[in-house]
């Protein structure tokens, strides 16, 4: 999954995955090595998983997809392409640790590179207020 935080990412998983893949997020890990014995963990044991970040980057996207690809997944990406409103005003409903600092999100939008096919992924999904459609 791809997108700024408060874009729907982890209430897509919750709604529409969360029967048949198990997460793997760095909030959840606590640190980026936990979160890669997850992910190798779910290789080895060939699980279905879904890597619940805003993953901006594609260096960051190609962590998961690299060795997800060379285990024989199939790569499905899902981008959410949320307006930075609807963005601030989630996270604003959010408590505790789970609410980002505001500047956070914008610096995401600066640093975000909208995913394509070519990164490795066998099918690319947009996300628009919850209406999932393939990729432009």
């Amino acid at each position: 999954m791809i997108g700024l935080q408060g874009s729907g990412k982890s209430t897509f998983y919750e709604r529409r995955l969360a029967g048949t893949h198990l997460r793997i997020s760095r909030d959840l890990a606590g640190t980026a090595a936990r979160e890669r014995r997850l992910l190798e963990e779910c290789i080895a044991r060939k699980l279905d998983f879904v890597a619940d970040n805003t993953n901006l980057t594609v260096e960051r996207r190609n962590l998961f997809i690299e060795p997800a690809r060379a285990a024989g997944y199939r790569i499905i990406g899902y981008y959410f392409d949320t307006d930075i409103k609807e963005c601030l005003e989630r996270n604003a409903r959010r408590l505790g640790k789970a609410k980002v600092p505001v500047p956070g999100i914008f610096r995401a939008r600066k640093v975000l590179q909208r995913p394509t096919l070519t990164e490795g992924f066998d099918d690319l999904y947009q996300v628009e207020q919850g209406i999932v459609k393939p990729a432009r």
